[in-house]
């Protein structure tokens, strides 16, 4: 499946900005709680280490000399907000309901921008640089004075008040989360921002609110914030809306007098003279336009497309390469979000008996051809990941919490077990039968019941037929133990719809952290004041005080290694809880292209926005028909 970036995600993971010349630098090696104040800074990251000085030219990634022109034409592996990859409704990206097309973002810039090189750096893009109060609770921007909408309207201090507080009265959740303790957005004059928080905030929290996109005030003053128009946003990034057809398509076109086009950390980028995307109702559709040429570039999603499909004419004769690019060091999620506001599932032991259902060595084999790895952990991918007993550092934050967590959480790191690949394990469906008895569901019939004569229903939502036939061995599996399981297929819309308001038993999904998590991006998905909040990626419904305290502590670090001790205790409850059922993971990126492009050699670890930082090489282009 894709990747939902997040908030962890709602990041613009491709622009970046140069600092003012007399900006300074901060030192290496410091904590974000010993960053300078009362000096205007060029940049911030999470514990004060920045690659990038103040007369930096351009990032390291990007090739300067990149040629402009052509068009993009993808289906976008990843998305954030309320984006949609199926289909579109509205042009409203950022706000709770609706289903916005992805790379809506490309039309905005932000404050900051994070640089896709250092874990969590960001240097000014709107903003030339940003002052800390002696507090740590104020921020005060310095904007650009060129900087404008594409009307040519001044973006100025009064927009970006104006758009922190529409975020976090009306915002995603993905935006209004980090909002949550700012107090004042205040446009002190008309190119000076100060934004205040209580004091209750993260000290890392600044750090997802620069990157949000300014909205223009005086569009959002005509025009509602909410998810029912489609007409285009006024703007002022490199990108505006050009010509779309609701649900089936949009192109976004490169603004040719952006006014940050020739900034440092914008050198080398946003080369493409069009992005369009197509949106296709499922995998096979969007692989047979790429097999055309219709598309140019996708990710391969699926392992068995990946291992016998990719044979057609066009890469036989080498016009299309398929090659793995090495994913970015950012935690990541994937795994099936057990509704825990539904009565049946709240037992920890049900959800423990249905993940025993799932047999990932079978899927492995006959699915996935060998590839992808199985998943553990809420944070594969990074040092994040607990590994075997704890630690003395993190037992001293797990010991408070003893008699609120599970014991597992003391032992090793919780895994889920091995099946004898046989599809139908005996022995884990044994033990997940006695599971269920344990939890009071007794067999009658075909089925268990709880004492009501209630059966245990567990129905699998789904939106493309490739999860059909993956997820059905494991809910014949649920239904041999006596579950009353489905699967059920929804288009796009209403799946969004239905995840956005929590309404379904079970729900695969995979997410991607920053590299550096800050407590806003985890609260979002586990923390109890999210549980219910519509929109929110907490899909499972936790709500658990420990969760919430491990949080607070992830909040708190001083330093990477505190935070990565933190992180890895969380880890360690979150498997005991099971509110997540962890599926599998891959190592890179499965891409494929039309041989038409130039990219930088070197990648950068922490991002990998390809419709950003790739280009038309119109030599290559011409040799294969697309010139």
């Amino acid at each position: 499946m894709g990747r939902r970036s997040t908030a962890v995600l709602p990041r613009r993971d491709f622009l970046a900005l140069g600092g003012a010349a007399a900006a300074a630098a901060l030192l290496p090696g410091k904590a974000f709680a010993d960053i300078a104040t009362g000096t205007k800074l060029h940049g911030l990251s999470a514990f004060g280490d920045l690659k990038y000085r103040p007369d930096f030219t351009h990032f390291d990634y990007v090739n300067v000399d990149a040629p402009t022109g052509g068009i993009f034409n993808f289906s976008p592996p990843n998305w954030g907000y309320n984006q949609d990859t199926q289909t579109f409704n509205t042009m409203n990206s950022f706000a709770d309901k609706g289903d916005a097309p992805p790379r809506m973002e490309m039309c905005f810039d932000g404050l900051m921008v994070r640089a896709l090189d250092e874990p969590d750096a960001v240097y000014g893009q709107i903003a030339d640089g940003v002052t800390l109060s002696d507090d740590r609770n104020s921020f005060t921007f310095s904007l650009r004075p060129e900087a404008h909408f594409h009307d040519g309207s001044p973006l100025t201090a009064q927009d970006a008040a104006f758009t922190f507080k529409l975020y976090k009265d009306k915002g995603h959740p993905d935006l209004s989360l980090s909002l949550t303790h700012m107090v004042e957005a205040v446009a002190v004059d008309d190119r000076t921002l100060r934004l205040t928080f209580s004091g209750k905030q993260s000290a890392r929290t600044v750090l997802n609110v620069v990157e949000f996109p300014i909205l223009s005030k005086a569009f959002y003053t005509v025009n509602p914030f909410d998810s029912s128009q489609l007409n285009p946003p006024l703007g002022s990034g490199a990108y505006k809306v050009g010509r779309f057809s609701a649900g089936a398509w949009i192109e976004y076109e490169r603004v040719a007098d952006y006014w940050g086009r020739d900034l440092p950390v914008n050198r080398g980028q946003n080369n493409f003279e069009r992005i369009r995307i197509e949106f296709y109702q499922n995998r096979t559709a969007g692989f047979e336009a790429f097999k055309k040429g219709e598309i140019t570039y996708r990710e391969e999603f699926t392992s068995r497309v990946w291992a016998t499909a990719y044979d057609f004419p066009a890469l036989t004769a080498g016009k299309v390469i398929k090659h793995e690019f090495p994913a970015e060091k950012r935690p990541t999620m994937q795994g099936t979000a057990v509704n825990q506001r539904r009565e049946q599932f709240r037992d920890p032991r049900v959800r423990q008996a249905i993940a025993l259902c799932f047999d990932f060595e079978w899927t492995r084999r006959n699915f996935f051809y060998g590839s992808y790895e199985r998943s553990q952990s809420c944070f594969e991918k990074s040092d994040f990941r607990a590994e075997g007993v704890p630690s003395p550092q993190e037992l001293a934050l797990l010991e408070p919490l003893r008699s609120q967590v599970p014991v597992a959480v003391f032992g090793e790191a919780v895994t889920q077990p091995a099946s004898d690949g046989s599809g139908r394990d005996r022995k884990l469906l044994g033990q997940a039968a006695k599971l269920l008895a344990a939890a009071g569901w007794k067999r009658s019939g075909d089925f268990v019941v709880n004492g009501k004569g209630g059966r245990l229903s567990a129905e699998f939502m789904v939106d493309d037929d490739t999860f059909v036939q993956v997820y059905s061995p494991w809910v014949a599996n649920m239904k041999a133990i006596g579950i009353d399981a489905t699967i059920r297929l929804v288009d796009s819309a209403q799946y969004q719809a239905r995840q956005a308001t929590f309404d379904f038993d079970l729900l695969s999904a995979a997410f991607s952290f920053t590299a550096t998590p800050t407590r806003d991006d985890l609260e979002g998905f586990f923390h109890s004041r999210t549980a219910n909040l519509s929109g929110s990626r907490n899909l499972p419904g936790t709500s658990d005080p420990a969760i919430d305290a491990l949080i607070d502590t992830v909040g708190a670090a001083k330093d990477r290694e505190s935070l990565t001790v933190a992180m890895r205790a969380l880890d360690r409850v979150l498997r005991a809880r099971c509110d997540w059922i962890p599926s599998w993971f891959l190592a890179n990126h499965r891409s494929a292209y039309w041989d038409m492009f130039g990219f930088p050699e070197q990648k950068p670890d922490f991002g990998f926005p390809v419709e950003a930082l790739w280009w038309v090489d119109k030599g290559k282009a011409a040799k294969i028909g697309k010139g």
